[in-house]
């Protein structure tokens, strides 16, 4: 579509009427060129009624009959190409104005909540006419910065937005359009903020310690397929900044990737492959990797779905990167759905609304014309809005279908239900209806990174960060199956390590996902999911009996006990016994609720590092990449470079390019370590 057609900034302004509004729905839908024209021609609209709001809060002396002349059209009479250096120049003189006003304009989507939502009352075509849904009763909480690159091929950060809900910035004018822009100059420099706020949270993470296999033969922990962790790495180096240690957690990096793991053969709903290799930043130590890889389900096979879409409005969320982003991101799943598939969107801000009943895949117009009608503005109740989501869920549950939450927020919850605590207990209480949970993170300064993760957790689901279009298209798009469809649930990993092989152990990343040795066959204890084609990879650093060095004989031995035998003896089974380990694990179907056990034994033959399978390599080094961004007392000999070198040799065929992606990442991380 032809950015540069009438109809398209209309359309943005909310001008047109049906059927041509719908049908330049559909035209945007198609062309994220015209999707980022008309989201940034939104913000523009935003950012001048919030200028407009703000300059009127502010204002001493009010004239006392402003209200009396709301219905003057004289405003609305300012030509479109004119309409920036018009509105700035009359913020100069805005005190003198005491004979106009401005008229609110407000749209109502019809629903069975009868939810108001903001946008543009339509004006008389007039040529050259800028309309803006302004709103001076209402003035918002945060003023959008909205900044953009300079120029193309100048390093600049993506197109980034400052909002906060706690506290407000001051920004500043950097200059006053003489003359009509084009939309790159004028989102160019519209404002830029004149302080750094960052309130974004990330839970302190303690490295899982080498552990004395005498003391502590069994290692049990619950598996782990977000991969939110990668993406905002990757975020944080692409804008010029290594990450803070705790936004770096190793497992979720490893398994952003897909790994070649044969698909289960046995009618289980995944396969279990083990591999052992010498380790490679300390080459006295073994490498040991866990992997499991979902059955694949086509997507023609997929049953029925019953979605619901959980969006945040609130006005942290206006920034290009928060809900426009949501928004594209929500239309490319709406245009895989079929007519067995259903939809609800439901957002949330102060109060919570049902902006879209459940509605058939096949209405695509309809369900795309109610993302395109979201503003952000206001606090959140987010969990006003879960109980919504859920109840819209369960009144439309399909059994034996696929029945989802999609949440999408910066996780700063502010309204009703803050506690992190109760949150979770909420969704905990909600995950028993048989409904799913996915959550998709979005944000910078204010990421509630720690959040959103543990609702996901609890909600049977997964946790990904959008720091990108791209990334949106792989985890609704590429990977639609294993983000919506669960084949297995509660899914645990106990490894019993033999004494008589091995001297002690370091379960690299899962600190968050450890479980106690009795939770490993207590069916109440909630564990991870794994979805359709999903890839999981645990690694063991593993220290040999006999090795020159090994961690765990540093830490100061705990006393003999006095009313119990000491077990610092091995069983002659473990001396007789080649075996160095056995992985046990255990999951339940989507719809039981009584597990199934899976055992497998491994035996070291003393494989080499250079001779380990591509995927193996590849897997070490995204873990040392982790550990180094950690600085962790366990990287070992590990550097940038032998990462780089590891990476080459670990690429593989790299269909998708995500392993090439890792690599130029790496090769960035390098170049802000030395500066």
């Amino acid at each position: 579509m032809n950015i540069d057609d009438p109809k398209l900034t209309a359309f943005a302004l909310d001008e047109l009427e049906e059927p041509e509004k719908s049908t330049t729905a559909r035209a945007v839908a198609e062309s994220p060129e015209a999707q980022r024209f008309v989201d940034d021609t939104r913000n523009l609209a935003d950012a001048l009624k919030n200028e407009f709001a703000s300059q009127l809060k502010t204002e001493k002396a009010t004239p006392a009959n402003l209200i009396d002349i709301r219905g003057d059209p004289w405003f609305w009479s300012i030509a479109r190409p004119l309409a920036i250096a018009a509105v700035l120049a009359l913020l100069a003189v805005i005190s003198g104005v005491t004979v106009f006003s401005l008229k609110r304009g407000t749209v109502q989507v019809a629903q069975s909540d009868a939810l108001r939502l903001p946008a543009v009352q339509p004006k008389p075509e007039v040529e050259g006419e800028l309309q803006l849904p302004i709103d001076f009763a209402s003035p918002p909480a945060t003023t959008p910065s909205l900044k953009l690159p300079l120029a193309a091929g100048v390093p600049a950060k993506a197109v980034t937005g400052a909002a906060t809900k706690s506290s407000s910035l001051n920004y500043a004018l950097n200059k006053t359009p003489a003359q009509p822009l084009s939309r790159q100059e004028a989102f160019r420099d519209i404002r830029e903020p004149a302080g750094e706020f960052n309130t974004a949270a990330y839970d302190h993470i303690g490295e899982n310690p080498f552990l004395d296999v005498k003391s502590n033969p069994l290692s049990t922990f619950s598996i782990d397929v977000d991969t939110a962790s990668y993406s905002n790495v990757r975020r944080f180096i692409n804008e010029g900044s290594l990450p803070p240690k705790d936004a770096v957690r190793v497992e979720e990096m490893i398994n952003y990737f897909t790994y070649d793991y044969a698909q289960p053969t046995d009618g289980r709903p995944f396969a279990v492959h083990l591999d052992v290799s010498s380790c490679p930043w300390e080459t006295s130590h073994r490498l040991v990797r866990i992997g499991l890889k979902g059955k694949e389900i086509a997507t023609d096979k997929r049953g029925p779905s019953n979605l619901v879409f959980l969006l945040d409005v609130s006005g942290s969320m206006m920034p290009p990167e928060r809900l426009p982003l949501v928004k594209q991101a929500m239309r490319l799943l709406v245009e895989k759905l079929t007519e067995n598939d259903r939809v609800a969107i439901v957002i949330y801000a102060g109060a919570s609304g049902l902006a879209l009943p459940s509605t058939t895949g096949d209405h695509k117009e309809q369900i795309l014309e109610a993302l395109e009608n979201l503003q952000a503005g206001g606090s959140t109740n987010g969990a006003e809005g879960i109980q919504l989501a859920y109840k819209t869920a369960t009144d439309n549950f399909i059994k034996g279908g696929v029945n989802r939450v999609i949440l999408a927020t910066d996780g700063d919850f502010n309204v009703g239900v803050t506690s992190q605590g109760d949150l979770i207990r909420l969704i905990e209480e909600k995950a028993k209806s048989g409904v799913f949970l996915s959550v998709l993170g979005v944000g910078t300064d204010n990421l509630k990174d720690s959040t959103m993760q543990k609702l996901a957790d609890k909600g049977n689901g997964n946790y990904a960060y959008l720091d990108s279009l791209d990334e949106a298209r792989k985890v609704l798009v590429q990977q639609m199956n294993g983000t919506l469809v669960t084949i297995a649930k509660d899914v645990k990993i106990q490894v019993e390590f033999n004494p008589a092989r091995v001297a002690s152990y370091r379960l690299i990343g899962y600190e968050k996902r450890m479980l106690r040795k009795e939770d490993f066959n207590n069916d109440k204890v909630d564990a991870g999911e794994i979805g359709s084609g999903h890839t999981v990879t645990a690694l063991y650093e593993v220290v040999p009996v006999g090795a020159a060095s090994n961690p765990a004989a540093s830490v100061p031995p705990v006393d003999p006990l006095k009313y119990s035998a000491n077990e610092s003896s091995t069983s002659p089974r473990s001396t007789s016994s080649n075996e160095m380990l056995t992985v046990k694990l255990r999951y339940k179907k989507p719809d039981e609720n009584t597990s199934e056990l899976i055992e497998r034994a491994v035996t070291d033959t003393n494989g080499t590092f250079e001779n380990a399978p591509v995927d193996l390599k590849f897997a070490a080094a995204v873990a040392e990449f982790g550990m180094i961004l950690r600085d962790s007392e366990h990287k070992g000999n590990g550097t940038i470079g032998a990462v780089l070198e590891w990476a080459q040799e670990g690429k593989g065929s790299d269909s998708n390019g995500y392993r090439a992606g890792f690599i130029e990442l790496v090769r960035k991380a390098q170049a802000l370590k030395k500066g």
